[in-house]
C-alpha cells in the first residue's frame, strides 16, 4: 500500500464516516494506537501493556496494518519477527486520540484505571484541547459549524461495517474499559447514527427514526442509553408535553471535538469516488471547517510533540 495516496472507497459503499467510526469505536483499535504514538512498535510490547488476547491483539494490528494506519517491517529474520511502524496516516490520528482522551478525562469518571493527564510543551502547563478553526484560528463551538450530508453521506453509507464493530467477539471480553462513554457513543452502529442526527440537529424521536432507518425500539433504546449517559436531556416539547424533545447536554456537546477531528481526518485519508460525507463551514469566516487543536491556556496550535502525557496525578499541582 503506498503510504502516502488517500485509499480510493468502493462506488456506493461505506463512505470515509464508516470506516472511520469503525475504527475508533474499537476500544482495543484505539489503545493500539495510544501505545503505537508512545513508541510501542513490537507485539510483545502491546501484549505486556495491554490485558488483551492474542487472536485480538494480532486481529487489531491486522486490521491495522490492512487500513494504512500501520506498515508491517520484518526486524529479525530466524524466526522471522515483524514490527509495526506508523504510517502518515496512522500519525496523523493524533488530533482524534487528544480530543477523545481529553473528553473522557473531563467528563467520565468510572474508568478502569486513571486517565493521565496533558501537558502542553509550549507553556508547561495543564492542558486540555480547544477546537478551533484552521482558516481564522476562532475557538468553535458546535453552533459555529454549519454542516451537511455531502454526497456520499446518505443511504446509511455512514454506518460502520460489521466487521470492524466485533470489539469482543473474538475473546477480548468487554473491552479494557478505559475508553467506557466513548465505545457507548460510537462503538454501536445505531449509536453512531443517533449521535450523528443529535448534531445535525435532530430533536423530537421522529427526526432521530427517519435519520438512523431504525426500528422504533431501537430508536428509543440509544436514546434512553443518550440520556442516561448525560449525552442527551429530555425535555417536555413545545407543542405537547408529552412529545419530548431531546437536546445535546453540555456533555455531548464537548464531543463535538472528537467527532470533527475523526471525520477530518478520516475524509482526508478515505474518499468515496463521488464526494465527502460531510460538508462543513465556519459561520463566523465563511470558510470550509477544517478543524485544529489549539491549548486552551496560551492559545497556540498544537503539535503532537507539544502533548506531553503526565501519569503523575500529584505533579499537576506542582505545574498549575
Amino acid at each position: 500500500m503506498d503510504e502516502v495516496t488517500p485509499t480510493r472507497l468502493r462506488a456506493g459503499g461505506e463512505n470515509a464516516i464508516g470506516v472511520t467510526m469503525g475504527l475508533i469505536g474499537d476500544e482495543w483499535t484505539l489503545l493500539i494506537l495510544r501505545y503505537a504514538h508512545q513508541g510501542v512498535r513490537r507485539y510483545a510490547d502491546w501484549r505486556e501493556r495491554l490485558a488483551i488476547s492474542d487472536s485480538v491483539l494480532s486481529a487489531r494490528l491486522g486490521l491495522l496494518t490492512r487500513t494504512g494506519l500501520l506498515a508491517r517491517d520484518a526486524y529479525q529474520s530466524r524466526p522471522v519477527r515483524y514490527e509495526y511502524r506508523l504510517t502518515p496516516r496512522g500519525r496523523e490520528v493524533w488530533p482524534v486520540l487528544v480530543a477523545l482522551w481529553a473528553w473522557e478525562y473531563r467528563w467520565v469518571a468510572d474508568h478502569a484505571e486513571r486517565l493521565p493527564w496533558m501537558r502542553h510543551r509550549g507553556c508547561g502547563r495543564p492542558m486540555e484541547p480547544r477546537l478551533a478553526c484552521a482558516a481564522c484560528g476562532e475557538a468553535v463551538q458546535p453552533r459555529d459549524v454549519r454542516s451537511a450530508l455531502g454526497p456520499s453521506g446518505g443511504d446509511g453509507r455512514s454506518v460502520p461495517a460489521a466487521a470492524t464493530r466485533r470489539r469482543s467477539a473474538s475473546g477480548g471480553g468487554t473491552g479494557a474499559g478505559l475508553f467506557p462513554e466513548t465505545t457507548a457513543l460510537i462503538g454501536n452502529r445505531w449509536s453512531v447514527m443517533l449521535l450523528g442526527a443529535a448534531f445535525l440537529g435532530a430533536h423530537r424521536f421522529g427526526d432521530f427514526q427517519q435519520a438512523m432507518g431504525a426500528p422504533p425500539t431501537m430508536v428509543a433504546d440509544r436514546l434512553r442509553t443518550f440520556v442516561g449517559l448525560g449525552v442527551l436531556s429530555a425535555e417536555p416539547g413545545t407543542e405537547r408535553a408529552d412529545w419530548l424533545s431531546y437536546q445535546l447536554t453540555d456533555k455531548g456537546r464537548a464531543f463535538f471535538p472528537v467527532i470533527m477531528t475523526a471525520i477530518d481526518w478520516g475524509q482526508r485519508w478515505f474518499r468515496a469516488p463521488d464526494g465527502p460525507a460531510l460538508e462543513s463551514v465556519h459561520r463566523a469566516c465563511g470558510a470550509p471547517f477544517a478543524p485544529v487543536l489549539c491549548c486552551d491556556g496560551c492559545g497556540e496550535v498544537l503539535r503532537e510533540a507539544d502533548v506531553l502525557v503526565v501519569e503523575d496525578a500529584s505533579a499537576r499541582a506542582g505545574t498549575g
